[in-house]
């Protein structure tokens, strides 16, 4: 049978990181850099970054129904078949909500390169969802509409 000091010692090491958890400002900001990491190492085909941030059972869905996962983003960016010379979100969309250890950034990104040489040059709307896992943040769950209309 465990001491109550054994016990009382046990507790407080599992309560630590609870009780050591930023404030919701703080878990935006962080998020927030996190997504704009993400979109950054996108644009550069860094698989390695990527990889950092993205869950392993992570999925993205298109807004024509198409599905990728984490395997298919790191492949994509290590091919290189798409180059991007513009994969930014427009300056001031960006809002990240938290709640608990979930987080949902949303914002517009344009994208203009080339994939297999075909040229691009699009707007669309994202959604982002993190979960706060034992490692930290990480990219479960993105959804992207379809090509917004011409401005």
């Amino acid at each position: 049978m465990l001491k109550p000091l054994v016990l009382a010692m046990l507790a407080a090491a599992l309560a630590g990181p609870i009780l050591a958890r930023a404030s919701p400002e703080e878990d935006r900001r962080i998020v927030a850099e996190l997504d704009t990491r993400y979109q950054e190492a996108v644009k550069r085909n860094d698989a390695r970054t990527m990889g950092e941030i993205l869950a392993e059972d992570f999925v993205l869905v298109l807004g024509d129904g198409r599905t990728f996962t984490r395997k298919d983003l790191l492949e994509s960016a290590t091919s290189r078949r798409i180059v991007y010379e513009l994969q930014d979100e427009a300056a001031g969309t960006q809002t990240v909500r938290v709640w608990g250890d979930t987080a949902v950034v949303t914002a517009l990104l344009l994208l203009k390169g080339t994939n297999d040489g075909v040229p691009f040059d699009r707007r669309l709307w994202f959604s982002d969802t993190y979960v706060r896992m034992p490692q930290g943040w990480r990219y479960v769950f993105g959804q992207a509409s379809l090509k917004l209309p011409d401005p």
